[in-house]
């Protein structure tokens, strides 16, 4: 399970490990789909486009909406044909 961790710094200079839960690819690009390890109930994923640059794959963040849009929408068709769907009215 170790290999699916990774730490990430955020723009203070604080390390934080995150699971990658998913890969997905969505428009030709590929995808990955990251929770923190620390938050037991995690609400919310962070999602980046996996590229590749000469020293190998790295982690870019999404800036644009509607990419982010596209990898979410993805995501939930995904998550609905494995019958993980989930109802945010059923809470």
């Amino acid at each position: 399970m170790q290999e699916n961790i990774i730490n990430l710094i955020d723009e203070n200079g604080v390390e934080s490990a995150f699971e990658i839960i998913l890969t997905l690819e969505a428009e030709g690009k590929e995808y990955a789909i990251l929770v923190p390890v620390e938050e037991e109930e995690a609400e919310e994923a962070l999602i980046f486009r996996i590229d590749q640059d000469e020293e190998g794959e790295i982690l870019v963040p999404l800036e644009d909406d509607e990419e982010y849009q596209i990898v979410v929408d993805v995501y939930n068709t995904l998550m609905e044909e494995e019958g993980l769907n989930f109802d945010e009215d059923e809470q």
